[in-house]
């Protein structure tokens, strides 16, 4: 074997070593996210449905990067992600804004600020940005983003089209080559419009002409959250199953047993050039 051919060996031998060493690291750290104690037993319970892991792997997730979530609800993702990125990369949190007066924006955004100030060690490099249809929606400072992520949140904004305005947000967001993922309800194929705003489930086409129109491409989509024991039909709408239990005690076990919702899990990109 030639020398120039044994160091081009070597260097490919190197690489891939570095390669395994870099995401065994992030693995790791990832690892010790989801294990952490700023995780309730509650939420950790749920990640059998939601499936962390393999959810943020689907979109290129890495604790290098900057990432936004919006409508991060209560924090379930943003316990995972903001121990994981907190040294290396950066997490926007867009939420309802500060000085919302409406009764449930104004305690769902006070209630996740005290749980980000409740523990600085976990939180405290979070960015807490305003977010609210029609007009709040500067989510992140403009290409600045590596990816976007939102989770079970497009069935919120359909009203007026909304969801065409988040779209055009995540786009503006992201730096050019970036990912945006969504992970919502999925409902039967020819729901209409009007029929899950009342449900909460929405189509997967609805998804992807919204974020194409925008000029998103669509990349891939995965089963990673597909329930196929969900049946779609409750009187209730998507909060009939946990962890909401809309119908109270009424049926409860039968819920439990079918667990969270049939979700789809769809990967975008926002074009290099």
């Amino acid at each position: 074997m030639s020398f120039s051919r044994y160091r081009a060996g070597l260097a490919g031998v190197l690489c891939a070593l570095f390669a395994y060493v870099s995401n065994a690291v992030a693995d790791a750290g990832l690892d010790a996210a989801l294990a952490g104690a700023q995780r309730s037993e509650v939420n950790r319970a749920r990640d059998v449905y939601r499936h962390p892991r393999e959810t943020l792997a689907f979109f290129g997730v890495e604790p290098t990067m900057t990432v936004v979530e919006i409508m991060p609800g209560g924090g379930w993702y943003t316990e995972i992600l903001a121990p994981w990125l907190r040294e290396k990369g950066k997490l926007y949190a867009a939420h309802f804004p500060a000085d919302s007066t409406a009764e449930y924006p104004k305690k769902a955004i006070a209630a996740f600020t005290q749980k980000l100030a409740a523990e600085p060690a976990i939180y405290d490099r979070v960015v807490v940005t305003p977010f609210m249809l029609p007009k709040v929606l500067d989510i992140a400072p403009p290409a600045s983003a590596d990816v976007v992520l939102t989770f079970r949140n497009v069935h919120n904004w359909l009203k007026d089209g909304g969801e065409v305005a988040v779209f055009k947000a995540a786009f503006a967001a992201l730096k050019p080559g970036g990912v945006f993922g969504v992970v919502e309800h999925r409902a039967k194929r020819g729901t209409t419009r009007e029929q899950s705003l009342n449900s909460g489930y929405t189509t997967e086409q609805l998804v992807i002409d919204g974020a194409t129109s925008v000029g998103f491409v669509f990349e891939a989509k995965s089963e990673i959250n597909a329930n196929t024991n969900d049946t779609k039909d409750y009187a209730q709408g998507v909060w009939t199953l946990p962890p909401t239990y809309a119908a109270g005690e009424q049926d409860k076990a039968k819920y439990h047993a079918i667990g969270e919702s049939d979700r789809m899990t769809l990967r975008f990109r926002k074009p290099a050039k």
